[in-house]
């Protein structure tokens, strides 16, 4: 009914993948839908649906419990640790590499999995998209965000909608100093494009209409690195929007997708690489352990149930942009070990270099 209180929580881990980084085991979806349909008869969520992009076991959930709940993040907990005992006796690939502490402490930030919520008042018509990437980081979601929400030629309800006229709000996290700010556009498009051109360091969070405040976006932001100390795995983000009646229509929100652009990732978490829209059943990355790929999950959110979901990239309207994506792929795997295709050593999350140089330190002679 409309008018009602709605959570949303994406919450999603690298628990085992099979083969490799490629895909994921049946059997772990299989546990995650078990332990959720208990939890959704004894009224801890209100519906759910469990799928997978890659390797990354994906929890979407409907509840009433407000965002970052204990109980619902215990929840997604526990179904990753029951995950990780599945995977383990699959002899799986990097089981529980996602799980970064031993023990759960109020909510799952900070503890590996990635979260994206946002807490809704349902309107008569509640349409959602869930995006989910593999093989890539948080960042990529800047490009595509900035498209939808503050890009006229990506989005003429920019320009044409009264109630969009006025623009948004974004929230961009800079992950290296845990500070975030608030910043407007269009008044502020230089400065956010400042930041979150930089989308290693700065990323958008959150995005919300500036006439009312009501929330459009919300993206995952957690970097395993920073968390872990150490490459751990690429922290493969989910996103939540929210479409029509004031806020971009669905074609607005796909429609930056079309463009594969260059996203930090791929092959061990350490490579340049075009960021693929594909269908469900595409989204298995094998090629160099990519390209890294997005899928798109669609639903109408009624009565805190999930109407869906709808693959919105099983379209061959996006048949173009993975053929790009594949050309530009074979132009950077030409590239070998050379920058651009390697990330700059700074960015790198597998790397020698430190035991390199350190090995050849007394073999550095001062230049003449």
């Amino acid at each position: 009914m409309a008018g009602k209180k709605t959570t949303i929580s994406v919450i999603k881990a690298d628990v085992g993948g099979y083969v490799g980084h490629s895909s994921m085991h049946p059997d772990l979806v299989t546990k995650a839908d078990d332990m959720l349909e208990v939890a959704a008869e004894k009224g801890l969520v209100a519906d759910f649906h469990v799928t997978s992009c890659g390797d990354d076991l994906e929890l979407i959930m409907t509840h009433t419990r407000g965002p970052e709940a204990p109980d619902i993040h215990k929840l997604a907990w526990d179904i990753f640790l029951a995950g990780t005992e599945v995977a383990k006796k699959l002899g799986l690939y990097g089981a529980g590499q996602d799980i970064l502490k031993d023990a759960f402490s109020g909510n799952v930030k900070g503890m590996g999995p990635g979260v994206a919520e946002m807490e809704i008042t349902e309107r008569k018509s509640e349409p959602i998209i869930v995006f989910m990437a593999d093989k890539t980081s948080p960042g990529a979601w800047n490009l595509p965000l900035y498209k939808m929400f503050a890009d006229p030629f990506n989005t003429p309800g920019l320009v044409i909608d009264p109630s969009m006229h006025e623009g948004f709000n974004f929230l961009v996290l800079d992950v290296i100093e845990s500070k975030e700010i608030m910043l407007s556009a269009p008044d502020e498009l230089y400065d956010i494009l400042a930041l979150i051109g930089s989308p290693a360091r700065y990323m958008i969070k959150a995005i919300y209409r500036r006439t009312d405040g009501e929330i459009g976006a919300s993206a995952s932001t957690q970097k395993l690195s920073l968390i872990a100390g150490k490459y751990v795995g690429k922290d493969d983000p989910v996103l939540i929007v929210r479409s029509q009646s004031g806020l971009p229509a669905v074609g607005e929100m796909l429609e930056p997708f079309a463009f594969p652009h260059i996203v930090e990732g791929w092959m061990r978490g350490s490579h340049n690489g075009p960021l693929m829209p594909v269908s469900f059943e595409d989204a298995t990355p094998t090629r160099f352990d990519g390209p890294p790929r997005v899928i798109a999950a669609g639903f109408q959110v009624t009565d805190s149930r999930l109407i869906g979901p709808v693959d919105l990239f099983d379209d061959p309207g996006f048949d173009m942009s993975r053929n790009k994506a594949n050309e530009i792929a074979d132009y950077l795997r030409r590239h070998g070990p050379f920058e651009p295709h390697r990330l700059p050593a700074d960015q790198m999350e597998y790397t020698t270099l430190p035991s390199l140089l350190a090995k050849l330190k007394d073999r550095f002679k001062s230049a003449k």
